[in-house]
């Protein structure tokens, strides 16, 4: 024995070298499973870092075009507008404060080619002692169209007149999206920088929404135009309006690119399609507005759209990766690998130490099988005097409520119909002498009749006297009494008449159908129950079928619940077969066969064919 088991753990070079490659392997694993795992939570900390920064840029550019929208609404509410009233206005926003960002707000007044003379004259009265102006004002480029859309109002004020009195409509492109705006009643943003007020990394842009004039409808294009007064724009500085974002955000490194890739202009005014143009960027300077971004495997970045009024903004966030890892991230991985690759060589030396007792396993385990098959033998013993027991404990039971249902039908029966007769006399004789008497008697009566039925229930109850008649007319009887007391439809279908069968099977097969019909009332909520009763070449099957919910998930087996299991122990012990199963569109079927002794034998036409031994579920 101590040479076997030194034979049987002894460790050869092989098996050394190949515990070292596992492990090696194993640890190797967890270190790349570890470090992607960090490199994954940390680009996700990363990416939710750039959707908080993206929303404060959302909020920022929605407070913006509020600052819009609400200025409209009160040059809508005016009669008239002024360049008082709208300085007015626009020095209580206090823009330096609220809207650092904002360069201007102006308003270009919509002119006909009619009206053109006349608003000129107007608008140098009220500019007079406003503008430093050396020439008279006038619209520009010169020139006679069919309307104008011409910059008259400016704030904070200008003492430069270089932008009054620009008509807007003359340029074609901005021209044909101010129409649009106008006759969409949308706000209107055209992508394209302001020339005069950007420098290299400081664009600046600019937003601007129809005015309609009169308290009329504006759900038709031609409503639109008819009430159109002018355009309402302002003009911000990109920079400013993402100042701070990048502060709010705590990743060292941080780098943020915004680019508009919507159709528009360059600085020579030719059309760029849907060229990304850079607006900011927060690595760029003067110099260098764009630099390149960064990449590779060391660099984090993602990028992040938002809508800028119909165009589409691309905000692309990038950082170095070690900005996001912390001091143990660095370590962890290697942490890991070694706990991999000594967990794995304990591991396979508990292994290699299983495998090789094995064999002392084996030899312990033939030993045991011949104990365990003659457990097994006494314990199909044991099991078979218990289903004899359990048959025996059956029939003393019918027996006993035979016995009592028939002594309390001579004895007690007999005398309770003794006490009616004697109760009918003197009802009988009370008759028109003694009317107190005589309705004490039918009182007493009425109730000796009602005891005689619940002596009748209880008769019917431990053993219906319709048994008597054999098991189709007891099937039939128990049925209608079912249908009576629940209002369940309920349907028998008998092809063989009465059948021929021992009182003990006779009572087995009726105390089956009772239990059936009584899980049926108890749990399937059906409204429907077919009963079946076939002989088929010296079997006989009882099947009940109803329309309910079905059997649920485990629960034949459910803990407390015998009814399904009293009906397989009582068909076995016949030597019969027990199967029970829900239907695909719902209902359960209990279907019991046994084989009948002394019965006539019929063609067999079943769709199945039968075999003794245990229950099928």
């Amino acid at each position: 024995m101590p040479t076997t088991l030194r034979d049987t753990f002894s460790v050869t070079r092989f098996s050394f070298w190949t515990g070292a490659m596992l492990s090696t392997l194993v640890g190797s694993l967890l270190y790349m499973v570890t470090a992607r795992s960090i490199e994954n939570n940390a680009y996700e900390r990363f990416t939710n870092h750039a959707k908080y920064a993206q929303s404060v840029i959302n909020v920022r550019v929605k407070s913006y075009n509020d600052l819009l929208q609400s200025t409209g609404s009160m040059i809508q509410s005016m009669d008239i507008i002024t360049h008082r009233k709208l300085h007015q206005y626009v020095t209580g926003l206090d823009l330096a404060k609220h809207f650092p960002a904002v360069d201007s707000i102006n308003f270009a007044t919509h002119v006909t080619d009619e009206r053109r003379d006349i608003f000129i004259k107007e608008l140098r009265k009220e500019m007079q002692g406003l503008v430093e102006l050396p020439a008279p004002l006038d619209i520009a480029p010169p020139g006679r169209r069919s309307s104008y859309l011409v910059i008259s109002y400016i704030e904070p004020d200008l003492s430069s007149p270089g932008h009054y009195g620009v008509d807007l409509l003359a340029n074609r492109y901005f021209g044909t999206q101010l129409e649009k705006s106008r006759d969409e009643g949308t706000v209107y943003a055209s992508g394209t920088q302001i020339q005069p007020l950007s420098k290299p990394n400081d664009t600046h842009l600019g937003m601007r929404m129809p005015i309609y004039y009169g308290s009329g409808r504006l759900d038709t294009v031609a409503e639109r135009r008819a009430a159109y007064a002018g355009s309402l724009g302002i003009a911000f500085s990109v920079p400013k309006l993402l100042h701070g974002v990048m502060d709010e955000v705590p990743i060292t490194g941080l780098r943020m690119t915004l680019y508009d890739i919507g159709p528009g202009l360059d600085i020579h005014g030719r059309d760029t399609g849907c060229t990304p143009r850079t607006l900011f960027d927060s690595r760029g300077s003067a110099s260098d507005p764009t630099p390149p971004l960064a990449g590779g495997d060391t660099t984090f970045s993602t990028a992040l759209s938002l809508n800028f009024h119909g165009r589409t903004w691309k905000t692309i966030y990038s950082a170095p990766k070690t900005a996001l890892y912390t001091e143990f991230d660095s370590y962890y991985p290697k942490l890991m690998m070694a706990f991999g690759f000594l967990g794995s060589i304990l591991l396979y030396a508990l292994l290699h130490t299983l495998t090789s007792s094995r064999r002392a396993a084996l030899a312990l385990a033939q030993e045991m099988t011949s104990e365990l098959r003659e457990s097994q033998s006494k314990l199909q013993l044991s099991h078979q005097k218990l289903r004899r027991l359990a048959d025996h404990a059956y029939q003393i039971k019918e027996m006993e409520r035979k016995r009592i249902a028939r002594e309390i039908h001579d004895d007690l029966g007999q005398s309770l119909l003794a006490l009616r007769i004697e109760a009918e006399l003197l009802a009988g004789r009370t008759r028109g002498t003694h009317s107190h008497l005589h309705k004490r008697a039918r009182a007493t009566l009425l109730q000796i009749d009602t005891t005689i039925k619940s002596v009748r229930q209880i008769i019917n109850d431990l053993r219906p006297t319709v048994l008597d008649l054999g098991l189709s007319a007891a099937v039939e009887w128990q049925v209608n009494q079912f249908q009576r007391r629940t209002g369940i439809q309920c349907e028998i279908q008998d092809d063989h008449g009465e059948i021929a069968l021992a009182d003990h099977c006779a009572t087995a097969f009726f105390r089956i159908l009772q239990e059936s019909l009584t899980n049926i009332v108890r749990h399937a909520n059906a409204t429907r129950v077919k009963v079946e009763l076939r002989l088929n070449g010296g079997w006989l099957s009882l099947t009940v079928r109803d329309n309910g919910c079905g059997l649920p998930p485990g629960g034949r087996n459910k803990y407390g619940s015998f009814g399904l299991v009293g009906i397989e122990e009582r068909i076995v012990i016949l030597g019969g077969t027990c199967a029970v199963f829900s239907e695909p569109d719902g209902g359960t079927t209990v279907m019991v066969s046994a084989p009948v002794v002394g019965a006539v034998q019929h063609p067999v036409h079943a769709q199945f064919e039968h075999g003794p031994g245990s229950a099928l579920i």
